[in-house]
């Protein structure tokens, strides 16, 4: 293995992506443009030239480190029996993403590197690019450049995020190498994630250290509309270079992330021609024309005249692992055409993975669910059979002297049309002995939101007693725009261990139920009068929730403005909504941040989402409604 090293450099000012701010940002160093033209003078014509990549798109479990190496090898082997000359597998592929605080013990860090021993020992007869945590003199999020058995190199991560869900600058150090490896005489540039969203970047400087090829590989997580932003970012990236992007993602659930997969190729004209299956682990093959990039930098120049900056430290290697191309006879590969998923199916896709694998992973079997036969428990249900089947889901109706007799028959269709076990326990026994033990304490009071809320308490211990009794998981139903006003009961409707709509608008639950009921197995589960009736937790006599608070269709706009913007009032009112009208439901957000708190982890699919995203101090003297 030979090795040549430039010795230029860049410190470079440059706009992060929205939403993280300018950074001062320190690149490595650029070789000169010679040593990319130089491979093409002087040279008579040759066939062809491919390159047979793989893109692994795995879904690991954060810390299992024996079983995400047992899948990195398997898809290894699947690689090298289609004859690739490359695999690539997604950002800490070995650790999980995100591994957060593991990163402290030394021990899991050592038990890592030992796992990559392992996969190199393994590579025989392929080249790999892995991703792990490095660690010398400091811990790096790292890519192990792997060909034949040997470690060639380590690639680290340049840009780490440390916005919104990311908080890479607790744990990692920046790398400053940008190195370009000439595989099979591909000149070959590695990225992790972040650091493709970069336009003067890591991809910008190998382009200039000769890339023909970058294998970009990526942990990152789903939101609604992402997917369009990350394809337009991506294949800008690699019409402003010339160059083959690769993208590799992760695939599955991680607590509240979800990696949706979508691994995909973009050509050196900026059109993705090919496209892994969304949240699900497949394996992506492709014969690479290397020589088109050749040809697109002949028939436009422009990029010559473009000059990075030359200022700073730093460092970029050229490492020749095998100058002769591969020599390897191998059948074409078949054609195979992925579509991605519609708006509402990724959404509700979304929902199914981050259940099944939030459950499967944490070493549960069944769930549990409160149905009271409204919207939220019904679509609640939908997702948790699609993720888990019907025979791993249970129904609980809970009824009370407030219930009416259609929430108790629309729960019961819901199961039946289902398939999945329904249980009856009514709680009018249990409400009658909590009111005559407090009746004393209560006495020359009128009944309000405590005797409600007994009844929402009542439900949330029934429903942790079967978890108790039987190791379900209790599955709450709340929903985004009644976590975010407060509207839902502490120890009541919270209780739960997963909740599957914490990020999703009420609006939002109603469509996904009627996409629902035209998509999957069986069709139209929920019932109809749950899609049209008014929405009541029933808690006492003709409660009407739209009645109590604000209109759903005019309070989630002016929730997404304030809790996912951080728009401010005058914003808000400035976009048309009445002023009381606002002013009443940011001072619902603002004082139930407490109550957020206490909720359990559910799935992320907006842009900002509680936890992990907002992030505001519960004592807060700070308010501008």
């Amino acid at each position: 293995m030979d090795g040549e090293t430039g010795v230029a450099a860049g410190e470079l000012y440059r706009r992060h992506r929205h939403p993280a701010p300018f950074h001062r940002l320190r690149l490595c160093a650029i070789v000169n443009r010679s040593m990319a033209n130089a491979r093409t003078q002087g040279k008579k014509a040759s066939p062809m030239r491919t390159f047979r990549i793989a893109l692994a798109q795995t879904n690991p479990t954060v810390g299992d480190l024996d079983g995400n190496t047992a899948r990195i090898l398997r898809y290894m082997d699947k690689a090298r029996a289609a004859g690739a000359d490359l695999v690539a597998f997604p950002e800490l592929a070995i650790t999980g993403y995100p591994p957060e605080d593991l990163l402290f013990k030394a021990q899991f860090i050592e038990e890592n590197r030992k796992r990559l021993d392992e996969i190199v020992r393994r590579a025989k007869g392929i080249a790999a690019v892995v991703g792990f945590v490095d660690a010398n003199s400091d811990i790096y999020n790292a890519a192990a450049v792997i060909h034949d058995g040997k470690l060639v190199d380590v690639y680290h991560k340049m840009f780490l995020p440390n916005y919104g869900v990311f908080d890479e600058d607790r744990y990692f150090r920046a790398g400053r190498e940008c190195p370009v490896y000439v595989i099979d005489g591909v000149h070959v540039g590695v990225n992790i994630c972040e650091d493709i969203w970069y336009a003067v970047g890591p991809t910008a400087v190998q382009r200039e250290g000769g890339a023909e090829v970058i294998i970009s590989i990526n942990g990152s997580p789903y939101y609604a509309g992402k997917r369009g932003f990350r394809e337009r970012m991506v294949g800008t990236r690699a019409s402003d270079n010339q160059l083959i992007v690769a993208y590799v993602n992760m695939a599955g659930g991680q607590d509240e992330l979800i990696f949706d997969g979508g691994s995909m190729v973009f050509d050196q004209k900026g059109e993705v021609i090919a496209r892994a299956r969304q949240f699900q682990e497949d394996m992506l093959v492709l014969d690479l024309d290397v020589e088109g990039v050749l040809r697109e930098r002949l028939h436009q120049p422009r990029p010559r005249k473009e000059h990075l900056p030359e200022h700073g430290i730093g460092e970029l290697k050229r490492i020749v692992v095998s100058a002769k191309p591969s020599s390897r006879s191998r059948p074409p590969l078949p054609t195979r055409a992925v579509q991605p998923l519609d708006d509402m199916a990724e959404v509700y896709q979304a929902l199914v993975v981050g259940t099944r694998d939030y459950v499967r992973k944490n070493g549960f079997k069944r769930v549990v669910i409160g149905l009271s036969g409204g919207i939220d428990s019904s679509l609640t249900c939908c997702v948790a059979v699609d993720a888990l089947g019907k025979r791993n889901v249970v129904g609980v109706g809970m009824p009370s002297r407030y219930s009416s007799e259609g929430s108790g028959t629309d729960a019961r269709a819901l199961a039946d049309a289902l398939g999945i076990r329904f249980m009856v326990i009514p709680i009018e026994q249990a409400f009658t002995a909590y009111l005559e033990t407090l009746s004393e304490s209560f006495r020359g009071t009128q009944p309000n939101v405590a005797e409600e809320n007994i009844q929402a308490r009542i439900r949330g211990n029934i429903l942790m007693a079967l978890s108790n009794k039987f190791g379900w998981l209790v599955l709450s139903t709340g929903n985004k725009s009644e976590l975010s006003i407060g509207y839902s009961t502490l120890y009541g409707d919270m209780a739960g261990g997963f909740a599957v709509l914490k990020d999703v608008p009420k609006t939002l639950a109603y469509r996904l139920a009627a996409w629902r009921n035209e998509h999957g197995s069986p069709r139209s589960p929920v019932p109809k009068s749950v899609l049209v009736k008014p929405p009541s937790p029933e808690l006492r006599a003709d409660q009407r929730t739209e009645e109590e608070r604000v209109p759903y269709r005019i309070m989630d706009p002016i929730l997404k403005a304030y809790v996912e913007e951080d728009r401010t009032f005058e914003d808000i009112v400035g976009m048309g909504y009445d002023a009381e009208t606002v002013h009443r439901v940011l001072r619902w957000v603002d004082k139930n941040e407490y109550k957020r708190r206490q909720a359990p982890p559910g799935v992320k699919i907006t842009p900002r989402a509680f936890g992990r995203d907002r992030r505001m101090p519960i004592t807060n003297g700070y308010h501008k409604a």
